[in-house]
């Protein structure tokens, strides 16, 4: 449970540990969000949902990321991999169904855009770009205005490896080095970008060391472990908080479903390869860590299992009756109405 530094610097962290009830409630999270993502599976290859991207295998260190911050005052600015650390910020599954069902109601894009893009005022999420990578110049800047008003704001964006090998990563990564940004990078390193394995995308063997590069502290840690997540967000944050820049954290995990509802993984990774996701499943590893220092029972586990399971059941139901947004509708908040007074 420890995160491993590069060169160029090494994290201290002030915080508190998680203590045993915190880490029962984030694995309750990660099990509410596990439950949801299978079931928006269901609803694509039902014809209902167009298309999903899936947060399998990334649910541990979406929960301890966002767990490490202050949702008050942090800004987050996520991608499409997103389940987990949206349902932590307070998204529940009933809006993002809407989302994926492109029901009336939805808060994020009102059914306009791709599921879970669009912007979350209540839970501060910021509207992005299916395009890769473009967020992450996006979250300097809005970690610039953080700084120039001196507001004490952390701003935390999220991508995957395939972004890194983006020129707006390198962009954004050298401008905050530059100007000593409160921001948190958060690379969630599956390996492969979409098909393409991270061996075929640099020639660095981890993405962390590149923060060398722009001055700032880079870590590498293990991303299905809630603990070690943690820890290493927290000090990125605190270091962002007390004015000393950024931190780039790069977290190992496994995508264990492919790319998108759209994608065929058998196509470009090995039976083997596939077979070995399942020991990096970071529910079942979070579930075996509480069981092991005695914080869960097998009889708690099977009752957070089934809790999660019929919330997801009574948004199903409750979303799939729900309305498809009236088509008088569609020009709504695009244009207005020369006749009414609008320009």
């Amino acid at each position: 449970m420890s995160a491993t530094a590069n060169k160029s610097s090494k994290l201290g962290t002030t915080s508190p540990p998680l203590s045993g009830e915190r880490l029962v409630e984030l694995y309750r999270t990660m099990v509410l969000s596990r439950y949801l993502d299978e079931r928006v599976w269901l609803l694509n290859r039902q014809g209902k949902a167009a298309i999903a991207a899936s947060a399998q295998g990334h649910e541990a260190a979406q929960v301890a990321c966002i767990e490490a911050t202050d949702p008050s005052k942090d800004h987050y600015l996520t991608y499409y991999r997103q389940f987990t650390a949206m349902m932590a910020l307070g998204t529940e599954p009933e809006e993002m169904l809407r989302g994926f069902l492109a029901k009336d109601g939805d808060p994020m894009s009102a059914a306009r855009q791709f599921p879970l893009h669009g912007a979350h005022p209540r839970v501060d999420l910021f509207n992005f770009s299916n395009v890769i990578a473009t967020q992450l110049p996006q979250a300097a800047g809005v970690a610039l205005a953080d700084k120039l008003r001196g507001d004490d704001a952390v701003t935390i964006v999220f991508f995957g490896d395939g972004a890194a090998s983006q020129g707006d990563t390198h962009e954004a990564m050298n401008f905050a080095g530059i100007r000593k940004l409160p921001i948190v990078f958060f690379c969630e390193n599956n390996r492969y970008a979409i098909s393409v394995p991270l061996n075929k995308q640099m020639a660095v063997d981890t993405v962390a060391s590149r923060a060398a590069g722009y001055g700032f502290p880079g870590v590498q840690v293990d991303g299905t472990d809630v603990v070690a997540v943690y820890e290493a967000t927290q000090a990125a944050v605190n270091r962002a908080r007390a004015g000393d820049g950024p931190t780039l954290i790069e977290v190992s995990v496994e995508r264990l479903q492919p790319h998108t509802t759209d994608d065929d993984h058998t196509r470009y990774r090995s039976p083997e390869d596939i077979a070995q996701m399942a020991n990096k499943d970071p529910v079942k590893i979070t579930s075996e860590t509480l069981r092991r220092r005695d914080l869960l029972t097998e009889a708690e586990d099977e009752a957070i299992h089934a809790e999660a399971k019929r919330r997801v059941n009574v948004a199903t139901d409750t979303v799939d009756a729900e309305p498809y947004p009236d088509t008088e509708t569609m020009f709504d908040h695009v244009t207005s109405n020369r006749d009414e007074g609008g320009s």
